[in-house]
């Protein structure tokens, strides 16, 4: 496609973003799995007991909300559309599906960024310092993509019932959320643990907001951003590709 190609699609994603904005973003599957349960876990562990630094457990609750608003509504999206006979509409315009999928990307990346920016002056007005904050400001938009394409990964599979994906959806979010070093010290994981939390684009993100916060981290800082990229482009990439190749079945 040439330039003005491109710039048409992606001012169809922008308005296809605003739609998913307008329509999706009160649902109740995404109040509770976007909002309320990274809340309940973070007030599981904070009231149960556990030795851990307020500084710690709020780091942990900036990433797990950003990994829950950013996923929350993205896998359900397709499902809601197919039933709703609206996806098979939106197919027929003169919209790519690289477009379609950019534009609810787009809606869950907002989403999440804005209860983050909620999250992070939660923790400010608890007296957290934020020591670091152009390098939290750079991480917290690109983990937002990284994780929206996770959410529209997990709307690949050719189905129109929402519960389907959102039961996929919560089966891979909770053990990511348990080996990313939310609740466990990187530093107190076995080896095992350390491999499997390496795999885990949240484990990162995660590290960075403990940076921005109280300037420790287990990973170098550069090679949080970098690997949170290309999670990223390879979730995006990926997402794309097979939303092409299942649409047919879908509609």
């Amino acid at each position: 496609m040439n330039p003005a190609a491109y710039r048409e699609q992606a001012r169809r994603a922008w308005a296809i973003a605003r739609k998913d904005i307008r329509v999706y973003y009160l649902k109740g599957p995404v109040l509770i799995f976007g909002i309320f349960m990274p809340v309940f876990l973070f007030l599981a562990f904070f009231l149960g007991g556990r030795d851990l630094p307020l500084a710690f457990l709020l780091s942990g609750l900036v990433g797990m909300t950003l990994f829950f608003t950013a996923t929350a509504v993205s896998p359900a999206i397709f499902p809601w559309e197919g039933q709703a006979r609206t996806l098979e509409r939106l197919a027929t315009c003169p919209v790519t599906i690289e477009a379609i999928v950019l534009g609810d990307m787009i809606a869950s990346v907002l989403f999440g960024i804005g209860v983050t920016a909620v999250t992070i002056l939660l923790a400010l007005g608890l007296g957290l310092p934020l020591l670091h904050g152009i390098v939290l400001g750079l991480a917290i938009p690109i983990a937002a993509c990284c994780f929206s394409a996770i959410g529209v990964l997990l709307a690949v599979p050719p189905t129109n019932v929402p519960s389907n994906i959102m039961m996929l959806s919560t089966l891979l979010k909770f053990p990511l959320v348990f080996i990313s070093g939310i609740f466990v010290p990187l530093e107190q994981m076995p080896a095992w643990g350390l491999m499997l939390a390496a795999c885990s684009p949240l484990t990162y993100f995660t590290d960075v907001v403990r940076y921005a916060f109280s300037g420790a981290h287990h990973f170098p800082v550069v090679v949080d951003i970098a690997a949170l990229t290309l999670f990223a482009l390879v979730f995006t990439a990926a997402a794309m590709y097979l939303h092409r190749r299942s649409m047919p079945r879908r509609i």
